[in-house]
């Protein structure tokens, strides 16, 4: 789009300055302003009309109904949960693999929905989809050029380097210290739970041992602890203090504000670089945020390095792995970190505050989850030297993992994702044209009825665990293909931290549900359709998830 843009301003100067090279400036900038609007508006007309109505090559694809003229589905896009209407046109709309869905001025975008055009973007034909640039362009300042935003050959490389960080081997190692902070983190919470519950009124009417929290926060603060210790070497003691600096800085970066959303709808038509340098609040929050963060980056990476070139640096944390590796630049390994820092924090604190809620929704599936924890685990009171717990513990619980599987399934914490087709190509013998925006949308495969069967709308962990003895349909949910199950993506994007993140993941709620009673605060609430969910890189709901959390003796 920019790029038509550049050629409509070019062709007016051109014209401005032959119609008028004999005449005043204000002449030329007349002409230039007469022949811009001219242009703009033909094209305009061309562009959101003409086009998509009767001249795309992608025209003859399925698509909803009630296309705006000028808006396509914007509108419903907008006011919707994040994925929410292409989870219904996964549905609803008979296909062949590919739906096309109008955006904002009627612009195109494909979604695949069948396990074949899944395979043709995410594996066959991967690096001819690529983030669109004003994506990188925007998610760059908050994640660095990474490996979540690198492409080509350099992703390539950053991935090639990274995997051994993320080996079975060393994630095994990883697990004792994910559980050893997440019991921590949890008798910090009880501490709070308690301390409030003494000043509990009688008008509030809460049970005994009983506070409410607002559980994302606790999710955010905990999981960026835990991503500070395994990923980079560091405690950054944010579950202790909530005035922490990082987890504060975290929080606004990742708060949908209206400002957020308005520049991420510039970048739609304007450069990115044109979009951060605008005099926004926002841009110079996220700049000054972005600045601190790799300062801090830095200083670990230089720290580390030292104990590396003395000798002294045995850390199995993923920095000194990385370092170890020797295949990236200190200005690389910045970017890295920025990426685990960010996303690695933030999509499992979403995947914990989902979970809360559905348990909350399904008290029963809440107490047969504590029961398999309490009678697998040591008490969280008990001294972690003498009651150690390894990889192993974890796998014996299936229902804890059923439950994990399920919500990550039911609520991925990055719903929707964007890619640009690099070159021209085809998706199930579609030709999609270079420059054509293909939508991916977890939240949508995820829940099809056409993968998953006629209960792909309920939350089920019991569809991960085995019907019959020797049944190995549990491993994938009973789902009809490996591509039904989108949260982690497949193919050379997959989500290096797939591992990891299920590990920690596990380990947090098994702590959390061991010690706790989780009860909605609001009675609205229960109704998810009428939630509202916002965010930048997941979807959390938007005035956060208060819970009435009580404190249960006996483990």
């Amino acid at each position: 789009m920019g790029l038509r843009w550049h050629a409509v301003t070019a062709i007016s100067l051109i014209y401005a300055y032959f119609a008028t090279s004999r005449t005043s400036v204000l002449g030329f900038l007349a002409s230039f302003l007469v022949a811009w609007v001219v242009q703009f508006s033909l094209f305009a007309v061309w562009a959101v009309i003409l086009y998509p109505t009767f001249f795309s090559p992608l025209s003859g694809l399925p698509e909803p109904s009630g296309n705006g003229w000028v808006m396509g589905q914007w509108r419903r896009i907008v006011d919707e949960r994040p994925g929410g209407p292409m989870l219904d046109w996964t549905n609803s709309i008979p296909n062949n693999g590919l739906i096309r869905f109008r955006s904002l001025f009627n612009q195109e975008r494909i979604m695949p929905v069948s396990p074949q055009a899944l395979k043709e973007v995410l594996v066959t034909k991967n690096y001819d989809f690529t983030k669109p640039s004003e994506f990188v362009t925007g998610l760059g300042r908050l994640l660095g050029i990474g490996l979540f935003l690198a492409e080509g050959e350099e992703h390539k490389h950053q991935r090639r380097n990274l995997l051994p960080a993320f080996a079975f081997r060393h994630l095994k190692d990883l697990v004792p210290i994910f559980w050893d902070m997440s019991r921590e983190g949890v008798l910090v919470m009880a501490d709070k739970v308690l301390a409030e519950a003494q000043q509990n009124s009688d008008e509030e009417k809460l049970p005994p041992k009983t506070a409410v929290l607002e559980i994302s926060d606790w999710a955010s603060r905990m999981t960026l602890d835990i991503i500070g210790v395994t990923g980079l070497g560091r405690d950054f003691g944010a579950t202790k203090d909530p005035d922490n600096d990082l987890a504060k800085t975290y929080n606004v970066l990742f708060s949908p504000s209206p400002q957020a959303q308005l520049l991420g709808m510039l970048q739609l038509f304007l450069p990115g670089w044109v979009v951060n340098m605008l005099p926004i609040k926002r841009n110079s929050t996220v700049g000054h945020a972005s600045a601190e963060i790799r300062g801090l980056c830095a200083d670990l990476i230089a720290s580390k390095k030292r104990r590396l070139a003395a000798k002294t640096l045995d850390d199995h944390d993923i920095l000194s792995v990385a370092l170890e590796s020797g295949g990236f630049t200190d200005e690389n390994l910045v970017d890295q970190l920025m990426t685990f820092l960010a996303a690695g924090h933030e999509t499992t604190a979403t995947a914990m505050t989902w979970t809360i809620y559905m348990l909350c929704l399904h008290p029963e599936m809440q107490d047969r989850l504590r029961e398999e924890v309490r009678s697998r685990l040591p008490s969280l009171d008990a001294d972690a030297t003498a009651a150690p717990v390894s990889a192993l513990d974890f796998d014996h619980m299936p229902y804890l993992n059923a439950v994990c599987n399920e919500s990550l399934r039911y609520h991925p914490p990055a719903p929707m994702s964007l890619r640009v087709s690099a070159v021209d190509t085809t998706i199930c013998d579609q030709h999609v044209p270079k420059g054509t925006r293909v939508m991916i949308v977890p939240l949508a495969i995820n829940r099809s009825r056409e993968l998953w069967g006629p209960d792909a709308g309920e939350f089920k962990p019991d569809r991960w665990l085995p019907y019959f003895e020797g049944d190995k349909g549990a491993a994938s949910g009973h789902a009809a293909s490996n591509y039904a199950f989108l949260t982690f993506f497949h193919g050379p994007r997959s989500c290096i931290g797939q591992g990891f993140a299920k590990a920690e993941f596990a380990c947090l709620l098994a702590a959390w549900v061991g010690r706790f009673r989780f009860e909605l605060r609001d009675e609205k609430d229960r109704d998810e359709g009428k939630m509202k969910i916002k965010g930048i890189i997941t979807a959390r709901p938007a005035d956060g998830l208060w819970v009435k959390a009580t404190v249960l003796d006996g483990w």
